[in-house]
């Protein structure tokens, strides 16, 4: 089933259309999850708790909008109304930052490497990126990850999220510069800018 066909299934309430919709997004959805929560067993309530009020709310998705990008903001928010009831209150913001899906045991995605010496330095940085983005909000965590391990356009973070590009650009550099300082400078993290698009 392709999205347009699921999102017409789900409004009608077919069951056939909101599992279809379920298997495509649930590892997306538990990904995000993991990297906000921490750990795996408060992502698989919160990824329960996302489709439940998915399927409860369903009517509240606008015709015209991406599917993706309204299922996004259902998991952040769930993510950060899980955060508070455990006392890790984010900083105060308007409509705030979602994170993001990856892959492997930290939460963050793998990255293809041949050479089992470059694999394992692949692998220690991987780790330590994760420790430190541990370290910084979870509005410039969720920008983050979605700029530099999803791919997403700041206009694409900015509209799932529902935030200005302005305010996407500043928890990006935010992030950045603080990722830079846990890791050891700017050249600890090549590749990873501030800001572009």
């Amino acid at each position: 089933m392709d999205e347009s066909t699921i999102i017409e299934g789900m409004a009608r309430g077919d069951q056939r259309a909101f599992r279809e919709f379920v298997e495509k997004y649930k590892k997306k959805v538990y990904y995000l999850a993991l990297d906000m929560a921490g750990n795996p067993i408060d992502a698989e309530d919160i990824s329960q708790e996302v489709f439940l009020k998915v399927f409860r709310s369903f009517a509240t998705f606008k015709k015209g909008a991406k599917l993706g990008s309204w299922l996004y903001r259902v998991t952040y928010n769930a993510c950060i109304d899980h955060l508070r009831r455990k006392g890790n209150v984010p900083e105060p913001v308007g409509d705030d930052v979602l994170d993001s899906l990856s892959q492997g045991s930290t939460g963050l995605p793998s990255m293809p490497v041949k050479d089992p010496a470059q694999s394992a330095e692949s692998n220690q940085l991987q780790a330590r990126i994760a420790s430190a983005l541990e370290k910084v909000s979870p509005q410039e965590k969720a920008v983050f990850l979605l700029r530099h391990y999803d791919d997403l356009m700041l206009k694409d973070i900015a509209s799932s999220l529902g935030l200005s590009i302005g305010s996407v650009k500043s928890y990006l550099f935010r992030a950045v510069r603080k990722l830079q300082k846990e890791l050891g400078g700017p050249a600890a993290i090549s590749g990873v800018e501030a800001s572009h698009d």
